[in-house]
């Protein structure tokens, strides 16, 4: 294969080296500019989580089946969601809960949150959740939000999921066969341009669960959007 020289350099080892220097931001950086950027698009709001918040083939799906594990507890249990975005899926939850804690790393989003949304049972916190003790909940729900996180961050998260009964993790998966937890750089991107996925179970996480159950799987353009429940204790 021919190789191209600049000023001594081969093109293809230069680049190379570019992409072995490329250092990542820190997470609440790469997230805040997300959101100043548009870059998971505009939409009508001031923030903006992107089609998986908003799209209503993504969105309903999901909220039926998260409304109907809620309701099948005789008394309401407690939620924490970790990576709540710009709440447009959390706000349909809130009414089947004990309580609903809602969490995410940038604190303008967070603020604007705080003055949207308000319910007796609601409460947000600004927090880093691979870096800050999580709050106690009966069940975690993290949607979306591992697939932007570098593989260190991702074991620091399940680390601390086993206090939790249940989890329920929402990732976008590519179709068919592909190799899982490839790392990536913290931020808008996900592993799909990798032709990989998250899966806890498997290392470099081996997430200890007691069950593991899809409940839901939604195909888009770009992959397979899959809800899984595991149940720690």
């Amino acid at each position: 294969m021919a190789c191209f020289f600049l000023i001594g350099v081969p093109v293809d080892k230069k680049e190379n080296k570019s992409k072995r220097n490329k250092k990542p931001w820190p997470t609440k950086d790469a997230m805040q500019q997300v959101y100043e950027k548009n870059l998971w698009g505009s939409g009508t709001s001031d923030f903006y989580s992107g089609e998986g918040s908003h799209k209503p083939e993504i969105v309903k799906p999901y909220i039926d089946t998260l409304i109907a594990f809620l309701t099948s507890f005789e008394n309401p249990i407690s939620i924490c969601d970790l990576g709540c975005g710009d709440f447009n899926v959390g706000k349909e939850l809130v009414q089947y809960t004990k309580n609903y804690i809602a969490v995410d790393i940038v604190p303008e989003l967070m603020e604007r949150n705080s003055e949207k949304f308000q319910a007796s049972n609601l409460e947000f916190q600004c927090l880093d959740i691979a870096k800050d003790a999580l709050p106690n909940a009966d069940c975690a729900i993290i949607r979306q939000v591992l697939q932007h996180i570098s593989n260190d961050e991702v074991k620091q998260v399940v680390a601390k999921l086993a206090s939790y009964k249940y989890v329920i993790v929402t990732e976008h998966l590519p179709k068919g066969n592909f190799t899982p937890n490839k790392d990536i750089i913290s931020g808008q991107g996900t592993r799909l341009k990798k032709q990989s996925g998250i899966n806890l179970l498997l290392a470099p996480f081996s997430f200890n669960v007691l069950e593991e159950r899809v409940l839901l799987s939604v195909t888009d353009e770009n992959g397979l959007i899959v809800t899984t429940l595991y149940r720690c204790r």
